[in-house]
């Protein structure tokens, strides 16, 4: 491998090479990712946008770990998924990566400050650190004033800021976004939407975010297709300088 190979190398957070996956339905193969190729770059804002049913879900549980490719790998950090153990695959999804759904998935019966802590009380940090991980990020996403409001007590864009601010309680190398403001109405999405370009460009975290917002996809560095199982790259190279110096 030359120099340059190996600092190229050293800079991609998540990496999908040669990716098939299938399902059966009854006595047929459906495939829905076929030698799917993908880099993310340390810092980068990826836009995945596709029809509905492309694939695009299923792409995110490979990249983070919660399914498995059928060939192909799926790398973290340079560390290929399928050499690990369950339990070490769960490892390093709570120690490098994040993830945001469409619907918050916060759980009701704690606060929001419980609810940021919860990767932190999974990896075991002192809970001094927890408490105050978990308080500065939810005052970094503006909730200062929410810290012990339940869920049902939260707006839906509130209620989203919490499950951004637990996707980055472990300081994440690649947080993965599945429709994050697809729930949210416009104000709200253009809200939330700023305040990940302002943690994408203070924190450095890579972003991979799926989403049929066209707005959203407007703002990234670059947005690929997800199209018969494979990725096609639909960022125009001028239109990408222009968002990462806007």
């Amino acid at each position: 491998m030359s120099e340059q190979q190996s600092a190229e190398n050293s800079n991609v957070t998540l990496a999908a090479r040669s990716v098939r996956k299938s399902y059966q339905q009854g006595p047929e193969e459906v495939v829905v990712l076929d030698g799917l190729e993908l880099k993310v770059t340390r810092g980068e804002l990826l836009g995945v946008v596709g029809a509905s049913g492309s694939g695009k879900s299923t792409l995110l549980n490979l990249l983070g770990g919660l399914d498995r490719p059928d060939q192909g790998s799926i790398e973290i950090l340079g560390r290929d998924l399928a050499t690990l153990s369950e339990s070490q695959r769960a490892q390093v999804r709570n120690q490098h990566l994040g993830f945001v759904y469409q619907f918050h998935h916060l759980l009701g019966e704690f606060s929001a400050l419980e609810n940021a802590a919860m990767p932190l009380l999974i990896a075991g940090k002192p809970k001094r650190e927890i408490q105050e991980r978990a308080q500065e990020l939810l005052v970094a996403v503006g909730l200062e004033h929410r810290l012990k409001h339940r869920p049902s007590a939260l707006s839906g864009g509130e209620r989203q800021r919490v499950a951004i601010a637990r996707a980055l309680a472990n300081h994440p190398d690649c947080v993965l976004m599945d429709e994050p403001t697809g729930n949210l109405d416009r104000r709200t999405a253009d809200q939330v939407l700023e305040l990940l370009l302002d943690l994408n460009q203070r924190l450095q975290i890579s972003f991979v975010i799926v989403s049929h917002d066209e707005r959203v996809a407007a703002r990234m560095d670059r947005v690929v297709t997800l199209d018969n199982g494979v990725l096609e790259n639909t960022t125009p190279e001028n239109d990408a300088v222009s968002r990462a110096s806007s």
